[in-house]
C-alpha cells in the first residue's frame, strides 16, 4: 500500500521538487540579470545585493502572509510555498553575495562599513517582511482560521 502523497515529507515528493527546481531557475536567472544590470564597485556599498535581498524579504514576507489566510489546504498551499517562496525568491536572494561582499568590505578595511551592510541588510529584511505581513493582514481583514 502507498503512503498518501500528502502525508510524505517535501522532500520526497518528486512534484514539489520539481516546483522548487522551476522556481529556482526563475530566481536565479532574475538575481542574475539585475546583478549584471547594476555591478557593484569593491569597497562600496552593495546596493544590489542589499536591495535584492530585502525586496525578496518583503515578498516572502507577503507571499507567505497570502499563502496563511486564502490557501486553507497544503495541497495548495505547499506547491505555491515551495515553487515561489523557496523556489524563486530564494533563488532571487543571495545570502552567498551577502556573505562574501560583507567579507570584502571588511578585508579591504572597511570594517565598521561590513558591519553595519551586515547589520543593516539584516534588520531591512526583517522589517521589509513584517511589513508585508502587516499589510496583507490590515488589507484582507482578520486572519480567516487557517493554521500556521
Amino acid at each position: 500500500m502507498t503512503a498518501d502523497p500528502i502525508r510524505r515529507p517535501a522532500h520526497l515528493r518528486p512534484a514539489l521538487i520539481a516546483w522548487v527546481v522551476a522556481g529556482g531557475a526563475v530566481g536565479s536567472t532574475l538575481r542574475s540579470q539585475i546583478a549584471t544590470a547594476f555591478p557593484t564597485s569593491p569597497g562600496h556599498w552593495p546596493w544590489t545585493t542589499f536591495l535584492i535581498n530585502v525586496s525578496g524579504a518583503l515578498l516572502l514576507g507577503l507571499l507567505l502572509e497570502l499563502l496563511s489566510m486564502l490557501a486553507p489546504s497544503e495541497r495548495l498551499r505547499a506547491p505555491l510555498q515551495l515553487g515561489i517562496g523557496t523556489g524563486v525568491i530564494g533563488g532571487y536572494t543571495t545570502y552567498s553575495s551577502f556573505a562574501v561582499e560583507t567579507i570584502s568590505l571588511g578585508a579591504g578595511g572597511a570594517v565598521w562599513v561590513a558591519a553595519g551592510y551586515a547589520l543593516v541588510s539584516v534588520v531591512a529584511g526583517l522589517l521589509a517582511a513584517g511589513a508585508a505581513m502587516w499589510a496583507v493582514r490590515r488589507v484582507l481583514g482578520p486572519r480567516r482560521g487557517v493554521a500556521r
